[in-house]
């Protein structure tokens, strides 16, 4: 899907045509919208196809006036009861005249701007433009990682309660998508710490300024993507202490059940051979039986509970 905005007298609206100034969005575009807008805007098609692998590292390449910018983007999608978290890169494409983004579906991110729900957006400001979306990307990451760890606190009160599978296996996800977090963070932060150096940055110092702060932010979200991590990852491990000494505890209470209850079965075993024994014959001798069973086993119950096996 291709969609063409422009600001004008402070308005952001659709457009059909690419005229200066305008920003080209590209959602999962076919064929024939990136012949369009490579014939039109006369750019390099591998950097639009470089935007649509979902491999693609964070990385800034310039050639012939032209810049490419690929961020990582937090995304969420709902998976049953809970959310999964990932992320996808973002192709932003400065040229002299316009502003290409590309991706490979829809995020409430570009929404923002598309809807002209940001302060001060305009597409004929191209610098601007890249920063508030480096900034809002940032933001994003943050309320992401909030989300995380409010998920990750209703998960471990819920295994405080059952030890099931389900809420570990939610928790597994939550580290997951941390480690997706933390791995497209450090790579921005060395995208943004390369358009430090770029001309067209370098060009407004209000600009540097701005640049400045989305990567003070972008070091808040790494650090605070750290934190959560490292409680996330000490919890898992608190969790599977916790699940492996329940199965000793057990263990350990079967197998003194089984050691008293042998006590009865070995007595039982020698009173019943084929050959002569004690009291045969009398029901004395079954009473002396069962009273030495029961006896061995209160004796050994009690052996094993000052020992605390039970």
């Amino acid at each position: 899907m291709l969609s063409i905005f422009k600001t004008i007298d402070g308005k952001t609206s659709k457009q059909n045509d690419i005229t200066p100034g305008c920003w080209v969005h590209m959602c999962r575009p076919d064929d024939e919208e990136i012949d369009r807008i490579v014939s039109e805007l006369s750019i390099d098609g591998d950097y639009l196809m470089a935007a649509l692998d979902d491999e693609e590292s964070p990385r800034v390449d310039s050639e012939e006036g032209d810049t490419l910018i690929i961020i990582d983007i937090p995304v969420v999608e709902k998976n049953g009861k809970s959310f999964s978290y990932s992320t996808l890169p973002l192709g932003i494409i400065y040229t002299d005249e316009n502003i290409i983004t590309v991706c490979l579906r829809e995020t409430s991110l570009i929404d923002m701007f598309a809807e002209g729900k940001v302060k001060g957006f305009s597409t004929n400001k191209k610098t601007r433009f890249i920063l508030q979306l480096l900034q809002r990307n940032a933001a994003r990451f943050l309320q992401y990682l909030k989300q995380i760890d409010k998920s990750s606190v209703t998960i471990e009160a819920e295994l405080h309660k059952s030890m099931q599978n389900r809420e570990l296996i939610q928790m597994l996800a939550l580290e997951k998508s941390l480690v997706y977090f933390s791995t497209s963070l450090t790579s921005n932060e060395r995208v943004l710490k390369k358009l430090l150096r770029l001309d067209f940055i370098q060009r407004y110092p209000d600009d540097t300024e701005l640049l400045e702060d989305v990567l003070v932010e972008n070091e808040q979200a790494i650090s605070m993507c750290s934190i959560y991590r490292d409680i996330l990852s000490g919890t898992m491990d608190a969790f599977a202490s916790i699940i492996s000494n329940n199965l000793n505890i057990i263990m350990k209470l079967l197998a003194s059940i089984t050691i008293v209850l042998s006590i009865p079965a070995i007595v039982a075993a020698f009173f019943g051979m084929n050959t002569g024994v004690p009291w045969e014959g009398s029901m004395t001798g079954f009473y002396i039986a069962i009273g030495i069973a029961l006896g061995g086993s209160l004796i050994t119950a009690l052996i094993l509970w000052v020992k605390k096996m039970f």
